[in-house]
């Protein structure tokens, strides 16, 4: 049988994982209720050990599934990010009301304001200034940690289901993240594909005014499978497939056994010059050809490790490294932690 980590013997699977500081702040509404939260971690299959690893990642899936322990255990689909519950049940009431809306812009004003009614913290709203429409989050009070991360969790929530109401993916103008908010970690840069701005008071996104008159496509049917996958799949869903770092991404795939090309060598597969390539990808918060190389095979490496049918020197091979542990050092590098320590607590605790 084919290796279920392959999508045949010389493509690995290479879906973005998702860092180890993003769970911090996903467990901090925890924290403040007073959870065990090794004891989430452990349900959802991750490592609470890797909490002690600042540069360590988790899966999409185990991401994923640790929203869902969150939101049973807190009985909050924002779990627990804000002074009061959002009810179990809110985002599904909405994306029903959501589905019969003519077009994106109807759908927005009507999604927000809904929210407005059940969020205490923070204001969101649909701004029109000129040619240029701004989703706003704005705090009610100075936030604290938990309350920032809820207003930057719920403007992603917002852009994601925007773009799937119209099945496609909005473009973005900018972004605005508060003076407080961390950088570079965050990751939005490269998530909405447009400039982030630091400064301010709120979180904003913004987009062609002429979208907000896009149909909404989707009915009562693909909303109900939709919703067994959401709200956690809007975090990863709508990356831009066509960026030029998603582009690398995928011709790297092919080749990461081998020795993998050079920059000059892709910008002749996509018809650039090394100099545009590296615009394009400083544009896209990229911060270089290596980075997406080292990204590209730690992310397979992470996926590999959850299949324990698959050696480490096997996972060496599979990702160009002729010695077992030249993959060791670098695995190191790239997330703090050994790739057999990683594979021990993963599998103890997926």
């Amino acid at each position: 049988m084919q290796n279920p980590a392959l999508t045949d013997a010389t493509h690995p699977r290479a879906r973005h994982t998702i860092a180890i500081a993003q769970v911090e702040r996903i467990l901090l509404g925890a924290r403040q209720r007073g959870a065990d939260v090794h004891a989430l971690l452990e349900r959802a299959g991750i490592a609470p050990a890797l909490l002690g690893a600042p540069l360590s990642r988790v899966t999409q899936a185990q991401y994923a599934c640790l929203t869902h322990v969150l939101r049973r255990s807190l009985r909050d689909e924002l779990w627990g990010l804000c002074s009061r519950p959002v009810p179990v049940g809110s985002f599904a009431q909405a994306g029903r009301l959501l589905v019969g809306c003519r077009s994106l812009g109807e759908a927005l004003e009507l999604g927000l304001r809904q929210y407005r009614l059940q969020i205490d913290d923070f204001v969101p709203r649909l701004q029109l200034h000129g040619e240029m429409a701004t989703v706003s989050v704005s705090p009610r009070h100075p936030p604290g940690p938990a309350q920032s991360y809820a207003q930057r969790v719920f403007s992603f929530l917002a852009y994601g289901l925007a773009s799937w109401l119209v099945g496609r993916r909005i473009p973005l103008l900018a972004v605005d993240y508060p003076a407080t908010a961390e950088r570079p970690a965050s990751e939005a840069a490269a998530v909405f594909q447009a400039p982030v701005r630091y400064g301010g008071t709120r979180t904003a996104w913004h987009f062609g005014a002429g979208c907000l008159a896009l149909p909404v496509v989707q009915d009562a049917q693909s909303l109900r499978a939709f919703l067994r996958q959401a709200p956690a799949s809007l975090l990863i869903k709508y990356r831009d497939q066509s960026s030029v770092t998603e582009r690398i991404r995928r011709l790297l795939r092919h080749q990461l056994a081998g020795e993998l090309p050079s920059l000059a060598d892709i910008g002749r597969q996509l018809d650039m010059t090394p100099q545009t390539l590296r615009r394009r990808l400083r544009d896209e918060g990229q911060p270089g050809f290596q980075a997406i190389k080292d990204d590209l095979r730690r992310d397979v490496a992470i996926e590999c490790l959850a299949r324990p049918e698959m050696a480490l020197p096997e996972i060496a091979g599979l990702l160009g490294f002729s010695e077992a542990s030249t993959f060791h050092r670098a695995f190191k590098h790239w997330t703090g932690v050994a790739p057999g320590a990683y594979r021990q607590a993963r599998l103890r605790n997926g």
